[in-house]
């Protein structure tokens, strides 16, 4: 049973190993997919080998990570700075100020500022989105604001929160390059989450899905340019 156990496991290694000798030759960087033992992953964590044929996990274990919502990838969007996506995403959960109802509501205790939650990362930002999350059910509110204007949270439709978080991530993309460089560096691969997604979840939490959204544009800009290029020579 031993040896069973063993041949089972360097059968897997093996396969694992060609998976990432084929990616490579086909100019991606095989640390992309190289296995990760699922005893040291956290229960919400995708591991890189989950990805299929043609398939990559935006893993935080390698630059991929860059694509992550929760990324230090500091932006200013509209004339603020947010320290990333995710601080974004969950800023518009707060009160913007004294009159807000939000702030009035009795017996709520915000455990941030609106400019606190902005200038937060990772976990951090997520932990509290999870906090004003908790304030708006006991609250009975399903919306959040941004610039004083209110829209549905968590709607089924692509409505306004959807288009403010496609363009937190374009702004993310333009103002920093290394984010432009490790997107098309994916080329046509199918990217996916490095989490358990919840089910049925509006569009705008599949971020994995609008990075191939954003890189479908690149791609195209880049063709458009190089036969722009080739036309004035």
């Amino acid at each position: 049973m031993r040896h069973r156990s063993a041949w089972v496991t360097a059968a897997a290694v093996s396969s694992a190993l060609a998976f990432a000798m084929m990616q490579q030759k086909g100019g991606y960087p095989a640390h992309w997919w190289t296995p990760i033992s699922a005893e040291s992953a956290p229960a919400w964590e995708i591991l890189p080998q989950a990805a299929k044929p043609g398939e990559v996990i935006l893993s935080k274990r390698n630059e991929l990570g860059i694509l992550s919502n929760f990324a230090a990838t500091p932006f200013t969007f509209q004339g603020k700075r947010y320290a990333c996506v995710e601080g974004f995403w969950q800023m518009m959960l707060y009160p913007e100020g004294p009159g807000d109802p939000r702030a009035k509501a009795p017996g709520i205790v915000w455990p941030h500022t609106r400019e606190e939650v902005a200038g937060m990362t990772a976990f951090e930002a997520k932990d509290a989105g999870t906090a004003a999350e908790e304030n708006m059910r006991k609250m009975g509110i399903d919306w959040a604001s941004f610039d004083g204007k209110r829209f549905r949270y968590r709607s089924k439709k692509k409505g306004v929160h959807y288009r403010l978080i496609v363009q937190a991530m374009r702004a993310k993309l333009d103002q920093n390059p290394m984010v432009r460089q490790t997107l098309l560096s994916t080329g046509d691969l199918i990217l996916l989450p490095d989490h358990v997604e919840e089910p049925d979840p509006p569009a705008e939490w599949l971020y994995f899905r609008i990075w191939m959204d954003i890189r479908t544009d690149l791609q195209r800009e880049l063709t458009r340019s190089k036969a722009a290029v080739k036309r004035n020579h």
